[in-house]
């Protein structure tokens, strides 16, 4: 008897049919045979199936029983197919009757007792559920996920039992859809009247989350460097729909979905640390899956001691930081993940942290200074909009309590205004805007500020990148201010975030 099942594959943050089919019949040897490349999870399902079908109280046949994945070409991995299989098995060995395979999809795991346990990379599935027209059987512990996507009948289940009460109904009653699930935000603690003192710091954090621009920041230990990064996503404004859906669905396919959790309304902050490798970076494995850089999608990713990563995983960022997307080819299949960010890094102007300062001294030889600071590449350092030093913070501005500092609500205000007016003007945010459109919102409109360009240009012998993100920034300054073009006071601010010593910075003062 054969009988047929619907279900589906995540390749990449997007979900593929695959149908089970599953044979059992008299002749040959008793055994499971399961085909179509498949890795070694899914061929291990076979044992997983047959002891929770026994546990369940269902007979498993005891002739001989063939699973055929299709399409046979699509690598399948993890163990989201047991659970389809095993209604398979128990359709074509007579124990319940066969459904129509195309009204549902079947996905999950089972347990060797029969429970079905939450997985992961359920909402892309749940979309395509939807698009086919049929309705889904997945995990009951994964309801707030799939209850995200609305027009879908949802059957959640706990065990196998439950699995095929459902299938053998003729007219099954879709659960209802929970309330959504609220996910604390880890940012809600941090807020900008924690930091003392480092003005100008404050300033470049409020200049990058209005545009949504990339920042560096060094300074000796305790300047402040990583407390000011951990505030800014309090600055950014709420996910819109669309955004919060792939970010969703990005962090589902990851497994890093809270448990619980429905659509995801905060802006991801993601800080790995400088030992990550290139794959936990960017994404990949013979698996593509989604790196740091693509969970933290629509958000920030924070690189703390940015020299002390690997050379390999930085470099890779440079493509990915200018398209926005990474795309990772195998020899099978080729995937595209989502990464958009905002990239923050910190770092030390040398190994022992306090090149620059009186006290305490430097201990570092030139040439480790030097050493040092060529662990970043010139292109890499080419792509940050704001490149700042930070100072240590004096004594003085710690000591008095009586100084109110402006709080993240304010500032916060404020980058919403800034994006709504950029949003409003040109459809994106000014660190997406690229060609003739740049120069037609962010060329200086008054001739002392083209002159200020050309002469930046010629003595800080900056790119035609670096000019483009300086551009960039005097228009995310002047929407800060309220100004429609971008005037000599907007171009000399975004100047001095340009430039990563104090002698430059004191060449960008003579310019002006």
């Amino acid at each position: 008897m054969l009988a047929r099942i619907s279900a589906a594959a995540v390749i990449g943050i997007e979900a593929v049919p695959v149908v089970v089919e599953v044979d059992v019949s008299s002749g040959g040897l008793p055994g499971v045979t399961m085909v179509g490349h498949l890795d070694a999870t899914v061929r291990e399902s076979r044992d997983r199936v047959r002891t929770a079908i026994r546990n369940s109280g269902f007979p498993f046949p005891t002739t001989r029983v063939t699973v055929s994945l299709a399409p046979a070409d699509l690598r399948k991995a993890g163990a989201a197919f047991d659970l389809p299989v095993a209604m398979g098995v128990l359709a074509a060995g007579g124990a319940i009757p066969h459904a129509d395979p195309r009204s549902l999809c079947i996905v999950g795991g089972v347990s060797l007792d029969g429970s079905v346990p939450a997985m992961r990379g359920l909402l892309p599935i749940a979309a395509a559920a939807r698009r086919a027209g049929a309705g889904l059987m997945f995990p009951a512990a994964n309801l707030p996920e799939a209850a995200i996507v609305t027009d879908l009948a949802l059957f959640p289940v706990r065990s196998l039992m439950e699995a095929a009460r459902v299938f053998v109904s003729p007219a099954p009653t879709p659960a209802d859809r929970p309330p959504p699930a609220a996910v604390p935000s880890s940012s809600a603690s941090d807020d900008l009247t924690d930091v003392r003192g480092q003005l100008v710091g404050r300033r470049a954090i409020e200049i990058a989350a209005a545009g949504a621009h990339h920042l560096l920041l060094s300074g000796p230990p305790g300047a402040g460097k990583t407390m000011l990064a951990r505030r800014l996503p309090g600055l950014l404004p709420p996910l819109q729909f669309e955004e919060a859906l792939t970010v969703t669905t990005i962090h589902s396919v990851a497994g890093t979905l809270p448990a619980g959790a429905g659509l995801l309304v905060e802006r991801p902050f993601r800080a790995p640390h400088h030992t990550c490798s290139e794959v936990a970076l960017i994404g990949g494995g013979s698996i593509p899956r989604p790196g740091e850089l693509s969970l933290a999608h629509q958000g920030v990713l924070f690189l703390d001691e940015l020299p002390e990563f690997s050379r390999r995983a930085l470099e890779t960022l440079r493509q990915p930081l200018e398209h926005r997307t990474v795309h990772i080819a195998r020899a099978a299949r080729s995937t595209a993940f989502p990464a958009s960010v905002m990239l923050v890094a910190a770092m030390n102007p040398c190994p022992c942290g306090f090149h620059g300062s009186q006290a305490p001294k430097c201990q570092c030889l030139a040439s480790t200074v030097d050493r040092y600071r060529r662990k970043l590449s010139g292109p890499l350092l080419d792509r940050f909009d704001l490149q700042l030093e930070l100072p240590a913070v004096p004594w003085s501005d710690l000591e008095n309590p009586d100084v109110q500092m402006e709080g993240s609500g304010p500032v916060r205000a404020r980058v919403c205004a800034s994006r709504s007016r950029q949003l409003g003007r040109q459809g994106r945010l000014n660190s997406e805007l690229e060609g003739a459109e740049l120069r037609a919102r962010c060329y200086p409109s008054d001739v002392s500020g083209r002159r200020i360009l050309r002469q930046a240009v010629d003595r800080l012998q900056l790119s035609v990148r670096g000019v483009s993100r300086v551009l960039k920034v005097a228009r995310t300054i002047a929407d800060l201010a309220g100004v429609d073009c971008v005037q000599t006071p907007h171009l000399a601010e975004a100047l001095q975030f340009r430039l990563p010593s104090s002698s430059e910075r004191a060449a960008t003062y003579e310019i002006g």
